[in-house]
């Protein structure tokens, strides 16, 4: 039923608690877990340009990606499943639908809530842009 699952993650408790149900998930129907984070530096933020004073070396974006999926997966019995880790650049809605299509992913699972600077509305940006976008179920875990 669920051959692929994709859990994007921001390392928020939210992410974590996404790719834990997303293991339980993964092992009642022997799926495969595609675990997504998206680097994403913003032009423009709250009214400010930013991008064109900031230079952030690419060793330095490649280790806080790494860091972002090591701390969603500390602790995590992941024993059993085939978890595939892959970090991104882009809007992060946009290239999480993006990733649903080219790797053909039959379901989302994510937080509802992650460190975007909307952390505290009802639902977070992304996971609202991601529900817009993709053809796939996706699960919001509170």
């Amino acid at each position: 039923m669920f051959n692929k699952i994709l859990v994007p993650t921001d390392a928020s408790e939210y992410s974590r608690r996404a790719f834990k149900m997303a293991l339980d998930l993964a092992r009642t129907f022997h799926s495969e877990i595609e675990l997504l984070f998206v680097t994403y530096v913003p032009e423009a933020y709250w009214g400010y340009s930013i991008a064109a004073n900031l230079i952030i070396p690419p060793e330095q974006l490649e280790e806080g990606g790494e860091l972002v999926l090591d701390t969603t997966l500390e602790g995590m019995d992941v024993d059993g499943v085939k978890i595939t880790r892959k970090k991104i650049e882009g809007h992060p809605a946009a290239r999480i639908s993006s990733e649903t299509e080219r790797e053909e992913i039959d379901l989302v699972v994510m937080g509802s809530h992650g460190y975007g600077p909307l952390a505290g509305s009802m639902l977070g940006s992304v996971s609202q842009g991601v529900l817009q976008r993709v053809k796939c179920p996706v699960l919001i875990v509170k």
